[in-house]
């Protein structure tokens, strides 16, 4: 029984209205291209609806029937987008209205309502806290990394930290937006080589990579990708032209900061006697880390422990997959692959038994997986011209990227996904 058959009432342009609003959340929340599509189908149908969808990074198309003038005619909305970013919290809120005005316990009406009252402002402790995540992700990416001090920890943490306020910072100023990936590498490489400097040695381009950790676009580049294989080639087309530009700002800030380095003349201490982390630290960040990925992935409450767990998932399942016979000596990012796998289907099991979106699993248990520091190591290669190394780090990148790509598809066969969220 649809939402239609129990409300009769119901006005052919209020579900369009409807359909239109759980698409723009669906794009703004981080949904990638043919899962928007495939969701607003599936939507669409059960609303009685015909419509044909086509979304991209930047906006989207939507053309609905015209019941009144008949075919050929077609009511049609263009709606300009920015490139979404990932709101867990608001996505399984926006897939619980439309699941109810579906199921029919919800007014079309009051479900739009509904929707368009998920623009809340945020809590004041929000920024903060989404600060305090930046440093907490941070000092866990270093403390995953091998040869890793306590100096490269807490330097780590207080950089990581130091980006995130000006991430947040740049949100509201346009001109900051457009060029705070490129200040980031730069303070973050300035700040990190006068530590190791004149302070203690450090792993130079692992705290490095570890400050800069939040804003490499690795999902961006999985997504693009996974659009890719999808046949949505022009939004995976854009989006991995945006997940490139973003890179290469951050490389370029960071080689602009190592030649002011050189310019000063600092020279970074030797660290061959510095004491690396005891063997229990590694989980004690990667549990700190987890939090900090459930709060900047803006996940509810209710799902603070989920998303936690879908981190600690991945990682897990990469470790054991490194077990497995041949598998340090395979050129096959074979961890990458099974962990991909795992995550993916667990998230498919989890939103078909639940009912909700499966990306409050499989967002977060891919989020280590994702290459984007691999990525920022080549164009720093290719920046030395040192074109050999940055060639092979890029195909690093790539095998990483199809590896993880070819598990998500691989979940997806085991347990096929709940409409495609």
């Amino acid at each position: 029984m649809t939402a239609i058959d129990n409300d009769a009432r119901a006005p052919y342009l209020t579900r369009i209205d409807f359909l239109i609003e759980l698409a723009r959340r669906l794009h703004i929340y981080g949904t990638s291209a043919q899962r928007i599509e495939g969701a607003m189908a599936q939507v669409a149908r059960r609303l009685e609806v015909e419509a044909e969808i086509w979304s991209n990074p930047t906006g989207m198309l939507m053309s609905f029937a015209d019941i009144e003038r008949g075919a050929p005619h077609k009511i049609t909305q263009i709606i300009r987008l920015e490139p979404g970013d990932t709101n867990l919290g608001r996505l399984a809120a926006a897939d619980a209205i439309a699941e109810d005005v579906v199921s029919g316990r919800l007014h079309i009406r009051e479900g739009l309502q509904a929707m368009r009252a998920l623009d809340r402002p945020a809590r004041a402790y929000a920024k903060p806290l989404a600060v305090f995540s930046f440093g907490l992700a941070s000092a866990s990416v270093a403390g995953l990394l091998s040869r890793t001090g306590w100096a490269d920890l807490i330097t780590a943490a207080l950089l990581g930290a130091m980006i995130g306020a000006l991430t947040i910072y740049s949100e509201t100023r346009p001109r900051w937006a457009d060029a705070h990936e490129a200040l980031a590498g730069f303070i973050a490489t300035i700040a990190a080589s006068a530590v190791a400097s004149f302070i203690a040695p450090l792993s130079l381009q692992g705290v490095i990579i570890a400050a800069l950790i939040v804003l490499m676009p690795g999902l961006t580049l999985t997504n693009a990708v996974s659009e890719l294989t999808s046949q949505q080639l022009v939004s995976g087309t854009a989006r991995f032209a945006g997940a490139l530009t973003v890179l290469l700002k951050l490389t370029f800030g960071a080689v602009a900061g190592s030649h002011v380095v050189g310019l000063f003349g600092w020279q970074p201490l030797s660290n061959e006697a510095s004491t690396v982390l005891p063997t229990w630290m590694p989980w004690l960040t990667l549990l700190a880390g987890s939090f900090a990925f459930a709060v900047l992935f803006k996940a509810a409450r209710r799902d603070v422990l989920l998303v936690m767990a879908s981190v600690w998932l991945g990682y897990i399942a990469t470790k054991f997959a490194a077990t497995f016979p041949g598998a340090q000596n395979n050129t096959l990012p074979t961890g990458v692959f099974f962990a991909g796998m795992v995550v993916t289907a667990v998230s498919n099991a989890y939103g078909r038994y639940w009912n909700r979106p499966g990306a409050l699993i499989r967002v977060p248990g891919i989020i280590l997986l994702v290459p984007g520091s691999l990525g920022f190591r080549s164009l720093n290669f290719v920046f030395a011209r040192d074109v050999m190394s940055g060639l092979d780090t890029a195909f690093a990148v790539i095998m990483a990227l199809i590896a993880l790509v070819a598990g998500i598809l691989f979940g997806s066969l085991l347990i096929s996904p709940r409409r495609n969220l």
